[in-house]
């Protein structure tokens, strides 16, 4: 990758960002530049609310005069091969921010919740320096753990009804998370799907938090709980 272009990634511009990291996904390599940042990973089940969780997250970091980035991985068209867009459509109330920036990349069959140059765009991106680095998973089956080795912080997102896939899960993404957001909580079966969690994040010594993302309930403890994590 061109020198010039990574300065300008250097500098802030974020046309010279989504080239960079368009270049990426096309097969271009990134050297020269260091580790992506301590990045906070957000990964759970379709249906969840983890976008509507993460525009929740926006409005907060940048209420605290924080810039944000933000790599959604979605499914990949079967026609295009490209990503679908739905998350970053869900946050679109967020483009006109000059601190925020929101990517989409496509799994293009890759497995594990990730896409295969998801690491390279997160060093981009950390170079280009944000306050803070989401990147939310596609929707996620119980072996789809990649982020556990991309994230510093871990956040696996649920909904009420989730509890009796908790035992089922068990084996996989529930035991990778630092921690535990039984979002909607407004709605019934709340302290079922709390109770479910609760012996597998006793056992990493991990939080299980309840918010409500459409009103922004919760969302400053799991902010501050990331944080803490996050040292």
């Amino acid at each position: 990758m061109e020198a010039e272009l990574i300065a300008s990634v250097r500098s802030g511009d974020r046309r010279a960002l989504a080239k960079a990291i368009s270049l990426v996904e096309e097969g271009g390599e990134v050297t020269g530049l260091g580790p992506p940042g301590r990045i906070v990973g957000i990964t759970g089940p379709p249906g969840a609310g983890k976008s509507t969780l993460i525009s929740a997250l926006i409005d907060l970091t940048r209420s605290r005069d924080q810039t944000v980035a933000v790599l959604a991985v979605d499914p990949s068209s079967p026609i295009t091969g490209g990503a679908l867009l739905g998350d970053r459509i869900r946050m679109q109330g967020h483009v006109d921010d000059p601190g925020v920036y929101i990517r989409s990349m496509a799994t293009r069959g890759t497995l594990g919740g990730l896409a295969a140059t998801t690491e390279e765009a997160a060093v981009l991106i950390g170079a280009a320096g944000f306050d803070r680095l989401f990147v939310e998973t596609v929707g996620v089956g119980q072996s789809e753990v990649e982020i556990m080795g991309l994230a510093a912080v871990v956040v696996l997102v649920v909904g009420p009804g989730w509890g009796d896939q908790v035992q089922a899960e068990k084996a996989g993404i529930v035991e990778i998370a630092d921690v535990y957001v039984v979002n909607k909580g407004d709605r019934p079966g709340v302290a079922e799907v709390t109770r479910a969690l609760r012996e597998s994040a006793d056992a990493r010594g991990a939080k299980v938090l309840v918010t409500t993302a459409t009103t922004g309930e919760g969302i400053a403890n799991l902010a501050d709980e990331i944080d803490r994590l996050l040292g």
